[in-house]
C-alpha cells in the first residue's frame, strides 16, 4: 500500500490536536479584530474591501494552479455577481467563473455541502476549458489520476488518487463527514482542524479531471466561514501562493499515511499567517481611501496615474520602491517634471524618500 486511501483506516485520519489548540484560540481572536475594522469603514468601502478580499483571493488560488488571470474582469464580474455593477460584457470565462464560484462561496457559506454545489463549483472553474472531457461531474476516466512532475520519461508521481470508479462512492462519505463535522453537525470539530481536514481528504480523492486544489481550499474557507457564522473573507490562497513549494511539499508528506499531526499544525499556522494578511490588506485599502479623501482635488495627472500604479500593487508595494525612472516610465514625463512632481508628492505626504541620488526611492505613505 503506497497512499493514504489505500490505508485499513481510511478515510479515519489520526492527529495530536495540542499543539493547535492555542491556534484555534488564535484564530478566533484575530477573526473578531478583522470584523472590528471592517464594521468600522462606511458600506461603500466595505464594498470595496470585500470586492479586493474575494478577488485576490481568487486570483491567487488560480496562480497556485499556474493559470493567471485578468484582475479587473475578475473584479468587473465580481461586482456584477453582488449587484454593485454591470459587467463588462468582454470578461472572459475563466475569469467570469471563479468570480461567480467565489460570490456562490461568500454568499451559500452556511448552505450544509452537497454533491451538486461541488459539481456546480467545478462546472464554473471550468468555463471556456475544451481540455476537460467531463465539465461540472466526477472524473469518469479508466488511466490512473496521477500528480506527476518531470520532463516525459523521468516523471516522478507526487500522487495517486483513488480509481475513478470509487470517486462517486468516496465522495457521498466526504460529504457526509464534511456536514456532520460542522459546527452545528453531529460531531463537530475545532476550526482550524476541520479546515486543514477537510482540504487534505478533499485532494486526497481529486475528484475532478481539473480544479481539485482550488475547490479543495475553497471548502476550507466555507469550513472556517461555517465555526465563524459569517464569511471569513480570509487571504489563505494568497499566503498559500507565496510560499507554494512548502504548500505542495506538505502535502506529499501527508498523503501517504493516516496520521496527520504536521500537516493540521503547517495548516493552522497558515490560517494564522493569512488573517495577518487579511487585516494588513483591510488597513491598507481603509488607509487608500484616506489618503485620496486627504488629498483630493491635490494631485495634477501624472501624479494620480503614478498613485494609481502603486496602490494596485497592494501590501506588497512597488518592488524596490519607486525610482525616478519609474516615475518617467509610467508618466512619459521629462527628467526636470518627474524631480518637481516627486518633490511635491513628498511635500503633500503622499510619498517617503528614502536613500540619495541614484539610489533615491520613494514609498506611499499612509497615515
Amino acid at each position: 500500500m503506497r497512499w493514504n486511501w489505500e490505508q485499513p483506516e481510511w478515510p479515519e485520519f489520526s492527529y495530536d490536536g495540542t499543539g493547535i489548540d492555542a491556534l484555534e484560540r488564535d484564530f478566533l481572536s484575530r477573526s473578531g479584530e478583522f470584523m472590528g475594522i471592517f464594521r468600522h469603514v462606511g458600506k461603500d468601502d466595505q464594498n470595496a474591501l470585500r470586492i479586493e478580499l474575494i478577488s485576490q483571493e481568487a486570483i491567487k488560488t488560480s496562480e497556485i494552479e499556474g493559470e493567471i488571470l485578468n484582475r479587473d474582469s475578475v473584479q468587473s464580474s465580481l461586482r456584477h455577481q453582488f449587484g454593485l455593477s454591470l459587467e463588462s460584457a468582454d470578461t472572459p470565462p475563466a475569469e467570469r467563473g471563479i468570480a461567480a464560484m467565489m460570490a456562490d462561496l461568500y454568499e451559500r457559506f452556511a448552505t450544509p455541502l452537497t454533491g451538486h454545489t461541488l459539481c456546480t463549483w467545478h462546472s464554473l472553474l471550468m468555463s471556456g476549458d475544451e481540455s476537460i472531457r467531463t465539465v461540472g461531474g466526477y472524473r469518469a476516466h479508466d488511466e490512473p489520476m496521477q500528480v506527476v512532475s518531470g520532463p516525459i520519461g523521468r516523471r516522478k508521481v507526487h500522487f495517486e488518487a483513488p480509481p475513478s470508479k470509487a470517486v462517486p462512492a468516496e465522495m457521498r462519505r466526504f460529504i457526509a463527514w464534511f456536514n456532520e463535522t460542522a459546527p452545528r453537525g453531529s460531531a463537530p470539530l475545532p476550526a482550524l482542524v476541520r479546515a486543514g481536514l477537510a482540504h487534505l481528504y478533499f485532494v486526497s480523492i481529486h475528484p475532478f479531471e481539473d480544479g481539485n486544489g482550488r475547490i479543495g481550499r475553497a471548502l476550507a474557507e466555507k469550513s472556517l466561514a461555517q465555526t465563524l457564522g459569517r464569511p471569513s473573507l480570509i487571504a489563505l490562497a494568497h499566503t498559500i501562493e507565496s510560499q507554494r513549494k512548502d504548500y505542495y511539499a506538505a502535502l506529499e508528506d501527508n498523503n501517504k499515511g493516516m496520521e496527520v499531526t504536521k500537516w493540521l499544525e503547517y495548516f493552522a499556522h497558515t490560517v494564522i499567517e493569512a488573517q495577518t494578511t487579511t487585516i494588513r490588506i483591510a488597513d491598507f485599502y481603509i488607509g487608500k481611501a484616506k489618503f485620496y479623501q486627504r488629498l483630493h482635488g491635490q494631485l495634477n495627472e501624472r501624479q494620480a496615474k503614478v498613485m494609481a500604479r502603486l496602490f494596485k500593487e497592494g501590501i506588497e508595494g512597488f518592488k524596490g520602491g519607486l525610482s525616478a525612472q519609474n516615475y518617467a516610465a509610467i508618466t512619459g514625463a521629462p527628467r526636470a517634471t518627474v524631480t518637481r512632481d516627486l518633490q511635491d508628492l513628498v511635500a503633500k505626504g503622499a510619498l517617503d524618500r528614502t536613500g540619495e541620488l541614484r539610489y533615491t526611492r520613494y514609498f506611499l505613505k499612509l497615515l
